[in-house]
């Protein structure tokens, strides 16, 4: 039996979103399996529960370890469930594009009130992030660093960027491992590059540097 991961989709973005990755996993001998929920009416308040309920349940009936990819703001949901159940059998964990330490460009949007309402209910968990890692589960981050998207409108980068989040914002004290990668925010969940270091983390525990 192959083993399974939960896919976990960004801010504004259905489950959809994620299909192209999960044909790309699937290929590589996984058998993945979308989580939805609703970012911006919901936000994590509603998706925490629900998705380690969906992880409880995955233990209840297969007895084994799990894995998880998340895009954006997936990522932050994903960790905030391992923090607050942190026996959850997750074994490891792929966050794209995720602003783990806070969003500057989420920051730069509630200064602005018709943007802020865009963000919903998980505006305060893009804001403030994830503090540092030291669940079980091993984390690997994936970075993009092409520069086309409208969180730059926003957040003013300094350094590299996807367009909507910095490579700076996905480095959290206590990953297992980085990589940048040559694609936007987005382009991210259609990056063979980005599939490929998911893959390798997911199966080795670490990404393929160069």
């Amino acid at each position: 039996m192959s083993h399974r991961v939960i896919l976990l989709h960004g801010l504004w973005m259905p489950g959809a979103a994620m299909h192209w990755l999960a044909t790309q996993l699937r290929t590589a001998g996984y058998s993945p399996e979308t989580f939805s929920y609703h970012s911006v009416a919901d936000g994590p308040d509603l998706a925490v529960p629900r998705l380690v309920e969906r992880l409880q349940a995955h233990a209840r009936e297969h007895g084994d370890g799990i894995d998880i990819v998340a895009h954006s703001l997936g990522g932050l949901i994903a960790l905030q469930a391992l923090c607050e159940a942190p026996d959850l059998p997750v074994r490891r964990v792929v966050c794209l594009g995720s602003p783990l330490t806070g969003s500057g460009a989420a920051t730069g949007m509630l200064r602005w009130a018709p943007a802020a309402s865009l963000l919903g209910r998980s505006a305060a968990l893009l804001q403030q992030g994830i503090a540092c890692w030291q669940g079980r589960a091993q984390v690997g981050a994936i970075a993009g660093h092409v520069p086309h998207g409208l969180g730059a409108l926003f957040a003013g980068f300094g350094g590299e960027h996807d367009g909507t989040v910095a490579v700076a914002e996905t480095r959290l004290p206590g990953l297992a491992d980085h990589v940048v990668v040559d694609a936007s925010h987005s382009g991210l969940l259609f990056s063979a590059q980005a599939a490929a270091q998911t893959v390798a983390f997911l199966r080795d525990g670490h990404f393929v540097h160069s």
